[in-house]
């Protein structure tokens, strides 16, 4: 990096979001089909999600982990959301926070360098992921937002997914960017739970509501999470899982088959289809890195259509949410609505 770089110098070459209606993949895909190694992986993982798409009782739900919409892959999430290609979305708070209601606000993720002076950039404001730059005073902004939409709510134990619809409802209110996951999400009625959520700006704004309101605040209730996604599970067996990265979101969704038996539910089938991306290893048996076939012994996945593929996302996610796009499996599937369903369970408890 040259001495006396400007922050405007830095913050200018903005990120743009892969769209997968642009280009039909499919021939390229399927030609992977005939080659080897994880090629031949990510062919068959993208047949597993075109399935998941042409079996219409199966709710599909995604999983994000990794800094994925800062490195351009929102607009896919809004196609799959726009087209009911998804019915759930689990992810970690950093893309729906930090990335997605970030770039709602008007913000930007900007094109950086991995080998730039990070004592530059912290003196310049600027923030890195990897080879992304993130505006500090813009992501101030955002968590300040957080807080402004705690302050706005009723006191009391919410679950991630009922904070993110407030969320969508400030977007709405304030006529800001509605191309957004957390909007399009609301739109159609698709339940987007954060499991760690104070772990991304959220977790700022909720700690500057809670320190102001100490007798009377907003908190977020990680097993309210968890019981609303397992009572999807009960109202809608089919289930498939479509895993970018692993950490949080991916145990939080595959858990749900075995929280559903502890209610009762004994008869509950395991995930009917699963497929990851992660470049992670299993052989230090973390989360991760582990296999689907290794959920398995746990009563989670099925294993008759399953398959890892070790590949980045932003690689892996545009080819396979590509191909199961332009194959067109969806035409027949319509919006499930499951925060219709949790809302009147809400009403009734």
């Amino acid at each position: 990096m040259e001495a006396g770089v400007n922050r405007g110098e830095l913050l200018k070459d903005e990120v743009r979001h892969i769209d997968i209606k642009k280009i039909d993949v499919v021939p390229l895909v399927e030609q992977m089909g005939d080659t080897a190694f994880q090629a031949r992986n990510l062919w068959r993982a993208a047949g597993i999600v075109d399935r998941m798409q042409r079996d219409e009782e199966c709710a599909v739900i995604l999983t994000l982990a990794g800094s994925l919409v800062s490195a351009g892959l929102k607009q896919i999430v809004i196609d799959m959301l726009e087209h009911n290609m998804v019915d759930v979305i689990v992810s970690t708070g950093a893309n729906i926070v930090d990335q997605d209601f970030f770039e709602a606000l008007g913000f930007k993720h900007y094109k950086g360098d991995p080998f730039a002076d990070d004592a530059t950039l912290r003196d310049l404001h600027i923030d890195r992921i990897y080879d992304t730059y993130i505006d500090e005073d813009e992501l101030r902004i955002c968590d300040d937002t957080m807080a402004i939409i705690a302050n706005s709510m009723a006191p009391g134990a919410y679950s991630s997914r009922e904070f993110i619809i407030e969320m969508a409802r400030y977007i709405e209110k304030n006529d800001l960017d509605r191309n957004s996951i957390v909007y399009k999400a609301y739109e159609k009625g698709v339940p987007i739970f954060v499991p760690a959520f104070s772990d991304c700006s959220a977790g700022f704004g909720l700690v500057h509501h809670q320190w102001h309101n100490p007798d009377n605040h907003v908190a977020i209730d990680s097993a309210k999470d968890f019981r609303e996604l397992t009572r999807v599970k009960i109202e809608n067996d089919s289930t498939g899982i479509l895993m970018m990265g692993g950490g949080v979101p991916k145990n939080f969704t595959q858990d749900i088959v075995v929280a559903a038996e502890v209610l009762g539910y004994e008869e509950v089938s395991m995930h009917t289809y699963a497929v990851q991306v992660t470049v992670a290893d299993e052989r230090d048996g973390g989360l991760s890195g582990s296999t689907l076939k290794e959920a398995s012994s746990w009563g989670k996945v099925d294993t008759v259509y399953e398959q890892m593929v070790f590949s980045e996302a932003t690689i892996a996610f545009p080819l396979i949410a590509g191909y199961a796009y332009h194959k067109r499996g969806w035409t027949g599937r319509k919006a499930k609505d499951f925060n219709s369903m949790l809302a009147k369970e809400q009403q009734t408890a």
